[in-house]
């Protein structure tokens, strides 16, 4: 690479120090020595900024997202639309570069990243999309998807757990088109990664079957290029690109350095760092050369969009029915009116809702083939195959079915990948309990507002036998105060098909909170749990004497319930409650009609942690739950000894009335 390349990194990281002097807050030290194999990659990229949504682009994720004032003075430079002014305000409020990168928030940026580690599987998803996508979609002579996906990592991303269940199953699927670029400077908050990480991270990689590169000194643009085009050459596997690199590199009292981590270098370091590259003493400064070079890059992003789109045309007349199905699959929405229709709502009796969410699930896949997923390692029991799909495979990649193995933390993080490379209604299963190794990957889903589904089952202590440490109480008041996400815990089959039809068309990640146990099918459920809550069975007067509330397979005893109280002239209404954010959102004139300010006495069912319900249940009210942890013996037995019956419900009834 020529003298113009030299200046266009000195660009990059000139502009990240002062964004971040500017702001007095940041992390100088990645942009500073990671800059040159940043670039290199970039300029190795199918990208086009002038259409930042081309679906054959390249996609880059900054897994090492405190660094992200380097990818934002590379979004400036290669023409994003981000401006000179909108780097100085580089971690203000209400700006369109916040502290870390955010999808949907700043053009360009394909992930939301931060916490360390999940990038990479970010990154194992989008390539996993890819694969796929080709598989179905590609046809001799119409390589109408081709596309690299590639990740920047440090030292933290690695020490991270995920980043070796993601990188051990890339390995195993063999995803060629996965590029790791690892920024190996030695360096973590603490100070030298000597105090906590000694492995050899090429052998860890070779053990995982990646091919491994290395560069042996960070600056060196063309032993990064070669190493770029090595990588790409390589099908058969994925590669990691081992940089060794000098945190703040060029700062001359902090280069390799623990202090230029997190840290502004302060006005003086500045001063020296522009001293030492030889650079103007002024802020936000780009040599027009610099400009004119990202010019010419661009028109080459450009010309490869329009080579593309003239195939697709060409795609389009050869294979029409591949076209529109592509088309379509890459914006249609589940229809609604699935749940009007007798032979999607067939259900033969009582069954288990995780049973009943197999069903729905492959119903609604045999019409929606963008619909893929799979379970980490729990598929014959969370239901959550496609029955008539293959599974994923590196011999397979058509396969719509995955296998995730034991690594629930990756799973959830690769299917956010699959959701935001676009194409795909990706879902991940598991036992319930288990979500919380899942939970940093499902906040971020719902930071992105990404419509990720997932199949959570065995969901209280009606797993039984296996004890209290599968047995999930605290797991539904947790999902439920994550902001943006929706939790449906239906009473049936028929609310079950309604939480699928939601979970796929929702703006955001929807929870399946299913059962292990059978629970009986209501006449009257269905549509109505696209409301969140709903009346489900009316007393006998036209004001309720009380409200019974619940989720699940506790609304089973609340209806047995209101027929006891029934019988002692007591006129109860049963409400059904499968989503609470559904019900929140709905309007304030039908949540009175369905929990009337007028009825204060009420009692919630729910075999969990109560958190939460008393916000329906008011001053007035009571909450039957699980105030500690459950027990090992059958679920019949642990229901009646934690007092989930019909007539403790009856008598818990009788207290809340006579206050």
């Amino acid at each position: 690479m020529n003298k113009l390349d030299q200046l266009t990194v000195t660009t990059i990281r000139m502009l990240a120090v002062d964004g971040i002097e500017k702001a007095n807050s940041g992390h100088p030290g990645l942009p500073l020595g990671a800059a040159p194999a940043a670039y290199a990659v970039w300029t190795n990229m199918t990208q086009n900024p002038s259409d930042p949504t081309f679906a054959n682009r390249d996609r880059f994720v900054l897994s090492a997202g405190h660094g992200s004032m380097l990818l934002y003075s590379m979004l400036h430079l290669f023409g994003y639309g981000l401006t000179i002014e909108d780097l100085k305000n580089f971690r203000q409020l209400g700006s369109k570069t916040p502290g870390h990168p955010e999808y949907g928030h700043t053009v360009g940026v394909e992930t939301t990243t931060g916490p360390l580690g999940q990038g990479i599987a970010n990154a194992v998803g989008m390539a996993m999309a890819e694969a796929h996508l080709a598989a179905r979609f590609n046809r001799p002579g119409y390589p109408v998807v081709d596309h690299y996906t590639y990740a920047l990592c440090g030292d933290g991303c690695l020490m991270e757990g995920i980043s070796g269940e993601a990188s051990s199953l890339a390995g195993t699927l063999k995803l060629g088109k996965l590029i790791l670029v690892y920024d190996d400077n030695d360096i973590s908050i603490e100070g030298s990664t000597d105090t906590a990480f000694t492995e050899d991270v090429g052998k860890r990689y070779e053990a995982y079957g990646w091919q491994v590169l290395r560069v042996a000194d960070g600056n060196d643009l063309d032993a990064l290029n070669d190493a770029v085009l090595q990588a790409k050459a390589d099908a058969d596997r994925p590669s990691i690109i081992i940089v060794k690199t000098l945190i703040g590199y060029g700062c001359p009292d902090k280069q390799g350095k623990a202090n230029c981590h997190g840290s502004p270098l302060g006005a003086e370091h500045v001063k020296a760092t522009r001293a030492f590259y030889s650079w103007p003493d002024e802020d936000f400064h780009v040599p027009a050369e610099v400009y004119e070079h990202m010019k010419e890059l661009r028109a080459a992003g450009e010309t490869a969009q329009a080579a593309w789109e003239t195939m697709f045309r060409a795609y389009a007349k050869d294979y029409p029915e591949l076209a529109d199905q592509w088309s379509a699959e890459h914006t249609r929405t589940v229809d609604e009116k699935l749940l009007d229709d007798a032979d999607f709502m067939s259900f033969a009796g009582p069954d288990a809702t995780r049973n009943a969410s197999g069903i729905v699930l492959n119903r609604l896949a045999a019409q929606y083939p963008e619909i893929m997923g799979g379970s980490a390692d729990l598929a014959p029991s969370n239901m959550s195959d496609l029955k008539n799909e293959s599974y994923f495979s590196a011999d397979n990649y058509a396969g719509r079915n995955l296998h995730f193995g034991v690594r629930e933390h990756a799973m959830a993080a690769i299917v956010n990948g699959m959701a935001v490379h676009g194409g795909l209604k990706p879902y991940a299963a598991t036992f319930f309990v288990f979500c919380d190794y899942m939970k940093h990957a499902m906040r971020l889903a719902a930071i992105m507002k990404l419509p990720v589904v997932y199949i959570l089952t065995h969901d209280s202590i009606g797993v039984g036998e296996d004890g209290p440490t599968h047995e999930p109480i605290e797991q539904l008041p947790m999902l439920r105060s994550i902001p943006g996400f929706t939790v449906y815990r239906p009473a049936d089959s028929r609310e079950t098909a309604a939480a699928w039809i939601y979970a796929l068309n929702a703006d955001g990640p929807t929870a399946l909170v299913l059962t292990r146990q059978k629970l009986p099918l209501y006449e009257c459920t269905g549509k109505n749990a696209l409301k969140g809550a709903y009346i489900m069975k009316e007393g006998h007067k036209a004001k309720p004497d009380i409200i019974l509330m619940a989720s699940g397979s506790e609304v089973e005893l609340i209806f047995k319930a209101s027929d006891e109280l029934a019988k002692m002239g007591i006129s109860a209404r049963v409400v059904s409650m499968p989503s609470w954010e559904v019900f929140d959102r709905q309007s304030d004139a039908y949540k009175r009609s369905v929990l009337p300010d007028e009825v204060r006495a009420r009692l919630a069912v729910e075999a969990a942690s109560p958190f939460g319900w008393h916000k329906y249940v008011g001053l007035d009210g009571e909450v039957l739950a699980m105030e500690g942890y459950g027990a090992s013996g059958p679920a019949p037995k642990l229901f009646e000894h934690f007092g989930f019956t019909v007539k403790n419900v009856v008598e818990r009834a009788l207290v809340v009335l006579s206050k």
